[in-house]
């Protein structure tokens, strides 16, 4: 990577999402820079969540609860340390983001709260049904504007880190439109990566079409340790109508009574769990893939439970539902799994320090071990909270006293550098889709390597695209050595749990090819 180096005081956060703004505001007035790709609340998952925050704020829960209810979903592997720091934090940035503005549903000044699934306690901090996330972050991004120690760079993408004897001290950045710029090296006071998940790698998402393991990457091509990569959560229930990103049908709706039924009417959710349709994410994911395999059209039927309700209750499922041509108060609506929500991340304490010095991740783009194997729901927007403001107090411990007068960055980009290939791209995600989905096995996870292996070598590079093979190569790497069936991981060659396998993955870029060049190198079975 060539270019000009641009040297400022700031810090500089990569990302405009919920992590993000919530950091430059929690550092303020310390200067700030925000890297990003589209204009502020464009592009970003927080404000596609629909769920919530997950807080113990009813008088009969308590965070030790939420804490446990944390752990069970996370199938053996949740850091107890960090489940009980996060779940304690969760009700007092409720109140905050209250404060701030966030019109968070309440009755009599009391939060409404919302049950969803594996929660003991009705917790979820809810904005008109599903309008949480873009709620949110509407209020956040109100604050940010009107912040003056915070500076957004827009259409402004990160693409690389630079790392002097393993302290990061830099980040690469580039145009975000057409055509591309050469990367501009912009060396900050601190770096945090605040960038979002991965889950984009795969061609069924929800997430926003940029989220597709970018800044992972980037910090994985840097020597960060990564950890859980092998964890996806794929959301059981995304509408399926031909749409890249599938809209969601949230989770809120079968805890408002929707069922889940097939082209023949059954609710094929019976005798698979006694939870039925509020059984954990990941075995509703694969009772509906299964169906879908099987050809049965899986669908979700609000009717009976919601009725026209649905309209007004869920207007985010209302609109998706207008947009796919489908009636949901005359009809079921047919769903598919989709990957929605990274539990892997960038290996992180709850303070956001990473393993290389100078680096703080925050928001999905973590892993801090809150979530194992299998993140609770409304449990996302939680974690970038609490982790972000932490991390933001952290490194104004770390930096110190600093003037508020600090000159905003200026960038001039310079036509050059090379975008991915977007045929290649498209390759990448069915590849992860087809073989490193919902349900996997050796060979399929081995076919997924040598075909990834196979792409970088054949394809123009570009520092886009090698972000996306890294993470890429860590996510199936993770899956083929973990033989085993656990939370969001499930291996139809290992279905079950092996308890001497009940703990967190660590693994670097490094280690993560040398597994690569293992499965290239076997020959491929014969048809």
């Amino acid at each position: 990577m060539g270019g000009n180096i641009i040297d400022t005081e700031r810090v500089v956060i990569v990302g405009a999402g919920l992590a993000a703004l919530y950091a430059a505001l929690n550092l303020a007035p310390r200067p700030v820079v925000l890297i990003s790709p589209e204009s502020l609340g464009q592009g970003a998952s927080s404000g596609w969540a629909q769920g919530g925050i997950a807080a113990s704020l009813g008088d009969d829960d308590a965070p030790s609860q939420h804490a446990h209810d944390t752990e069970v979903a996370g199938a053996g592997t949740v850091d107890p340390i960090v489940a009980a720091f996060v779940t304690s934090a969760a009700s007092e940035h409720v109140r905050h983001l209250t404060a701030l503005g966030t019109p968070f549903d309440r009755d009599d000044g009391e939060y409404v709260l919302g049950l969803e699934a594996a929660h003991s306690h009705p917790r979820i901090a809810k904005v008109k049904g599903d309008q949480a996330g873009r709620a949110v972050m509407a209020t956040l991004i109100e604050k940010v504007v009107q912040t003056p120690s915070i500076q957004v760079l827009t259409n402004t993408l990160a693409s690389g880190l630079e790392v002097q004897e393993g302290r990061v001290t830099g980040v690469f950045i580039e145009r975000a439109s057409e055509p591309s710029t050469q990367p501009v090296l912009l060396r900050g006071a601190a770096h945090l990566l605040a960038g979002g998940g991965s889950a984009g790698l795969y061609a069924i998402t929800t997430n926003p079409p940029r989220i597709r393991g970018h800044v992972i990457g980037m910090a994985a091509r840097a020597g960060a340790v990564i950890g859980d990569p092998e964890f996806v959560q794929f959301h059981p229930t995304a509408i399926d109508a031909g749409i890249d990103p599938a809209p969601l049908a949230t989770e809120a709706l079968r805890g408002e009574g929707a069922t889940l039924i097939n082209k023949d009417g059954e609710r094929f959710m019976e005798g698979v769990h006694p939870d039925m349709e509020l059984a954990p994410r990941d075995i509703v994911a694969r009772a509906i893939f299964s169906q879908s395999q099987q050809g049965m059209r899986p669908m979700l039927d609000t009717r009976d439970a919601l009725g026209e309700k649905v309209l007004t209750q869920f207007p985010a499922v209302a609109e998706a539902c207008r947009e796919a041509g489908i009636d949901p108060v005359a009809e079921a609506i047919p769903v598919n799994a989709a990957a929605h929500y990274h539990m892997g991340g960038v290996a992180a304490d709850v303070t956001g320090r990473t393993s290389l010095d100078g680096l703080w991740v925050a928001g999905e783009v973590a892993s801090t071990g809150l979530h194992g194997a299998n993140r609770l729901a409304s449990n996302g927007l939680l974690e970038a909270l609490v982790i972000a403001s932490s991390a933001a107090e952290d490194m104004a411990k770390e930096l110190g006293i600093s003037g508020e007068n600090i000159a905003e960055v200026s960038i001039d980009f310079e036509e050059g550098g090379a975008l991915a290939d977007q045929a290649a791209v498209a390759e990448i995600r069915q590849l992860m889709t087809d073989h490193v989905g919902v349900v996997r096995d050796a060979e399929g996870l081995k076919t997924a390597l040598r075909k990834i292996d196979a792409l970088e070598r054949d394809t123009e590079p570009s520092d886009a695209f090698a972000n996306m093979i890294a993470t890429a190569t860590l996510i199936t790497a993770a899956a083929l050595k973990r033989e085993e069936s656990r939370g969001g991981h499930y291996r139809s060659d290992f279905p079950a749990p092996d308890p001497q396998l009940a703990k967190r993955t660590k693994m670097t870029l490094d280690e993560a090819l040398a597994i690569r060049r293992v499965a290239v190198e076997q020959p491929e079975p014969a048809q």
